[in-house]
């Protein structure tokens, strides 16, 4: 795969549920988008920014999408369902690999912004079109065949001074 130029076409997709989770069970703090996306861009061209949300109606969370698209992310919302069982619901992870796969297309490199191993098969054929696929996540908490799947890792445990509020 191609070396990281300043000409390449980046998309970050940033999977918001699964590094709330892992950075509060791993560290009880929240992750910097921020830095997380500019630790992903580097000094590329960034092509599109996608942060994918649960609207559980918790107090803060629309000030949380709010930071989200001023920081340049753009949300994907998607409401928590409650079945009757009591078991809760919401994952993005159809929306997302369709839009990595049709990305994939428009750019040089897709950042993933997850640990969640159901994406390995997606890196696999994001990388089979030709695209770069980098993943950042914490380490602990990314399945290894993910990291396999991807052509470079960034372990944001190694860099929580950065990636930590």
């Amino acid at each position: 795969m191609p070396p990281l130029h300043s000409d390449q076409r980046v998309a970050v997709l940033a999977d918001a549920r699964n590094l709330y989770h892992t950075s509060h069970s791993l560290y009880s703090q929240n992750v910097d988008y921020s830095e997380l996306l500019a630790g992903a861009v580097q000094d590329r061209r960034l092509v599109r920014a996608i942060a994918y949300v649960v609207r559980a109606e918790a107090p803060e969370e629309q000030s949380f999408f709010e930071a989200l698209r001023d920081i340049g992310f753009e949300t994907k919302i998607k409401d928590l369902k409650t079945y009757s069982d009591g078991s809760k619901k919401a994952d993005w992870d159809v929306g997302l690999s369709l839009d990595a796969a049709t990305l994939a297309r428009k750019v040089d490199t897709v950042v993933l912004c997850t640990g969640d191993g159901d994406f390995a098969r997606l890196c696999s054929h994001v990388r089979h079109e030709g695209t770069r696929v980098e993943v950042m996540s914490f380490g602990s908490s990314t399945a290894a065949e993910l990291v396999e799947a991807a052509d470079s890792f960034v372990d944001l445990s190694d860099h929580t001074d950065r990636y930590l509020l």
